[in-house]
């Protein structure tokens, strides 16, 4: 106990010797990061804890996970690891003319590299110091560091490396969003020109040739020159780097990309992209408002208009006073740089209370079980979230006091309000080729990717996703021999089509489509925008109304026709999310967004959709499928361009909805789109199509189709492909089974038995269920169904995500949710009470099942 007591607290100084002595015990269990470890050692594993919190940060000095002061037992109790490296960053306001008080003052100390920093730590009015020390549980012992003298040679290596490791979020791709930005040295110390040169809105070319695309503009003198050569012929002439060698004026940001967020800034003397703090400043020594602009395709601004009607304007409501809301449900998500769009679908999520009870409500139990590295675990990171954004510890207003320096003074203290998603945000994407990437993203197929995770990884005995689950009847009709065909799938989202047709004002669209034209001509600035008007009620009738089946197969008639599909809801779900579909393809295949109006209504009554099953006096298409025709060659074979747009335009990448449309052997989008869903976790997903050599189909069999499942388990291509011509999945998979996936001869298994088996094979329906957890195929009748919360078909609209930009691979979103009577606008990090909710221009919407 007399070692205890010269320990405690770290204030005792000891010899050498007994340091030694006192670690030991423990030396076995302290090991060296190597190469490939992952070091957290800013953010704990199950909070939002860091150097910063008040706590500091507890790093585990053998598995290198971070733990705040709340959790750090919990670990040591689990694991009996007992030595951890404690972090703490100390912020404090400067006293006018000191030198730095109490604290030693190391400005910008290198002690935690991958730290991040709030700007306002950067200005002249606040220093910090970084404090590391070893602690030793259970009895807290605590070792100052630097203590090299003193500390055997492996502790110090130890400590050494942990404190120099590299963020864990960080790989060696160039556009991985793991790539943290670093804040340019010169950014702070920027000179600019008092040149007069003035940018303007549009119209931009390099000033030493003739390129108008990929181009930059250099922040000290406003120069503007095109980028780099790409090795695929793109890019420009590399006249910025020339005139960087010329003058040395080091940053450029590239026109086209700048926001109300920030903008793409390339620092030339550190040979890297960088953040620049200043960079509205910088900006508007040019006349250049961030606020004004937005990310454009081709280097020119989608509209030169009046804030009252911008899109960025009208959804982030800027020009009004918002109030900050702070507490439980009222927590920003940091923008880790086109992350926006898992921001605002996870507000949304967590604003439904059944996520809310499966997985904060089940925190102490996820904690308790989750694996000893939570990092890796998808309901222990789903809980940290919901806990994070729910729990009001991350989002507290300022003490009176300091309110009333904020008024007095423009800077203050900085709240570390918020949490970073970083950590989430890398197992969650992890092996996904579009979130892993930094590049923007579609949010609802975002949502789509985060239901496929939750029904994987079930938290209990009701998954919270089934509230979003709903049965879809589709009626299939020849149009030659009236006959009809009904079957059934699974959905989550209801696509509703824009009817631009029933546009309110098309008088007032042609006259400003022709004096854009006009102006995009003489280079003028473009007139004040026009924005479509389209009434709901029209867009519920076009997705009422039939469509054409592409490249039908009647059964009557054992020939292709004309046939047209009709959908409806064969449930109603406890949660209706309603995307609208704004994005599309233009002439030139590049994506772009429909800018529309919707009057979106607050209480929706869809009841009238109900599906009706087989009507008296239709007569059923019978049950006889289509030839089957392998070609020689493989390669010969025609892919339905039709059917991978349609893919497509649900936001999948192009190159996997070719693959889809192949491998199902041009059957349609909506086989193609039960591939998509079985295969859009695998690395390859949206890698180009590879058609293999006519050999390797046929010693492969069934593979060519998709990766054969465990124990023999039947392609899920196969068992769709079936399924869509009519039959259950039970039959399906027991006749590929019965013919070792061969898909000609499970048909003619079929045929020839006509009552199997009623009875399944309990272990196949195990499986069946792990592999298809997310039951995206066309859903059997019966007990063995997907779950569903069937319901009346009345809602009432309580949140929505609207998008800013020209198309799903830019811009930005921001999420509405109506929360305590008020709707509250969710923009990143910033929380504040809405005062003109845009719920016209919003782009996926969610409505809440009114009760009975």
């Amino acid at each position: 106990m007399q070692r205890a007591a010269l320990f405690r607290g770290g204030d005792a100084q000891m010899a050498a010797g007994d340091l030694g002595e006192l670690l030991v015990p423990y030396m076995p269990t302290i090991r060296v990061p190597k190469s490939g470890d992952r070091v957290y050692k800013t953010e704990c594993a199950f909070s939002y804890d860091s150097p910063d919190s008040e706590g500091g940060l507890y790093v585990c000095m053998n598995t290198f996970l971070g733990f705040g002061r709340e959790h750090i037992e919990r670990h040591y109790r689990k694991t009996g690891q007992c030595v951890y490296l404690h972090l703490k960053r100390h912020v404090r306001e400067k006293v006018p003319g000191a030198s730095g008080g109490a604290l030693p003052k190391r400005r910008n100390a290198k002690l935690f590299l991958d730290l991040e920093i709030s700007s306002d730590l950067n200005s002249d009015d606040f220093e910090y110091e970084d404090e590391a020390k070893l602690v030793i549980f259970p009895d807290h012992y605590e070792i100052s560091l630097p203590n090299i003298e003193e500390l055997p040679a492996l502790v110090t290596i130890a400590c050494d490396a942990l404190l120099s490791a590299k963020s864990p979020y960080r790989k060696q791709e160039p556009d991985s969003w793991e790539e943290e930005l670093q804040a340019s040295k010169h950014a702070k110390t920027l000179v600019q020109l008092d040149n007069g040169v003035r940018i303007p809105p549009s119209g931009w070319k390099c000033s030493r040739c003739d390129l108008r695309e990929n181009l930059w503009l250099n922040l000290s003198d406003g120069s503007v020159l095109c980028g780099k050569w790409f090795f695929d012929g793109s890019g420009g002439n590399g006249h910025a780097m020339e005139h960087y060698r010329e003058t040395g004026y080091p940053l450029a940001v590239k026109l086209g990309t700048i926001t109300p967020d920030g903008a793409d800034v390339y620092s030339f003397d550190e040979e890297e992209p960088v953040l620049d703090p200043h960079i509205a400043k910088h900006l508007a020594h040019f006349g250049i408002d961030m606020l004004q602009m937005q990310v454009t395709e081709n280097g020119l601004r989608d509209n030169d208009i009046k804030p009252r009607v911008s899109e960025w304007e009208v959804i982030q409501e800027a020009g009004v006073k918002l109030k900050p809301m702070y507490g439980p449900g009222y927590t920003g998500m940091k923008n880790l740089g086109n992350s926006c769009y898992l921001n605002a679908v996870m507000q949304a999520i967590f604003s439904i209370p059944e996520f809310q009870r499966a997985y904060v409500g089940n925190l102490p139990r996820i904690f308790d079980y989750s694996p000893l590295d939570p990092t890796q675990d998808f309901n222990t990171q789903m809980a940290k979230l919901g806990h994070g954004l729910l729990s009001g510890q991350y989002s507290k207003p300022p003490m009176k006091s300091e309110l009333i320096e904020q008024v007095m003074k423009e800077e203050h203290k900085p709240q570390h309000n918020g949490i970073s998603p970083r950590m989430f945000k890398a197992f969650i994407s992890k092996g996904h080729p579009e979130f892993s990437s930094n590049r923007q993203q579609d949010a609802q197929e975002f949502f789509l990717h985060l239901i496929n995770l939750v029904e994987r990884n079930p938290v209990g005995s009701e998954n919270p996703s089934d509230v979003f689950r709903f049965l879809v009847e589709e009626r299939t009709q020849c149009c030659q021999s009236r006959k009809v065909r009904y079957t059934e799938r699974v959905d989550y989202i209801m696509q509703l089509p824009v009817a631009m047709e029933a546009a309110t004002n098309k008088d007032e669209l042609i006259a400003y489509e022709l004096k854009r034209r006009e102006a995009e001509a003489a280079r003028r600035p473009l007139p004040e925008l026009v924005r479509a008007k389209i009434p709901f009620s029209a867009c519920l009738q076009a997705f009422s109304e039939p469509s054409n089946v592409e490249d039908f197969w009647s059964s009557a008639l054992q020939a292709k026709s004309a046939g047209v599909k009709t959908s409806r809801f064969a449930s109603f779900p406890e949660y209706l999310v309603v995307q609208i579909k704004k994005f599309t393809f233009g002439l030139d295949w590049i994506p772009k967004k429909l800018d529309v109006s919707i009057d979106m209504p607050d209480f929706l009554d869809i009841s009238h959709l109900r599906a009706r099953g087989l009507q008296p006096g239709e007569e059923e298409l019978p049950d006889i499928a289509p030839p089957i025709v392998i070609p020689d060659d493989p390669k010969a074979l025609d892919i339905d361009e039709s059917s991978v747009m349609q893919l497509a335009e649900m936001g999948f990448p192009l190159e996997a909805c070719r693959k889809a449309v192949y491998y199902t052997g041009n059957l349609g989008a909506e086989v193609a789109f039960n591939w998509i869903i079985a295969h859009m976790e695998e690395p390859d997903f949206a890698e180009p199509l590879v058609i293999p050599a006519f050999g390797e189909v046929a010693s492969s069999g069934a593979a060519a189709l998709g990766a054969v499942g465990l124990d023999n388990q039947p392609p899920e291509e196969m068992v769709a492909i079936i399924i869509s011509m009519g039959f259950q999945r039970n039959l399906a998979i027991q006749a590929l089974k019965a013919t070792n996936n061969n898909l000609e001869r499970a048909l003619e298994w079929i045929f020839s038995h006509p009552d199997p088996d009623e009875e399944s094979d309990p272990a196949l329906d195990t499986m069946d269920m792990e592999n298809n957890a997310n039951a995206n195929i066309l859903a059997e009748t019966g007990s063995e169904g997907p779950r569903i919360k069937d319901g009346p078909g009345r809602y009432e609209l309580f949140g929505f995500i609207s998008h800013m930009g020209t198309s799903t691979m830019s811009g930005h979103y921001v999420c509405h949710l109506r929360k305590e009577g008020r709707w509250v606008i969710y923009n990143d990090l910033r929380v504040c009470a809405s005062e003109r909710p845009p719920k016209d221009l919003g782009y996926i919407y969610f409505y809440h099942r009114i009760p009975s």
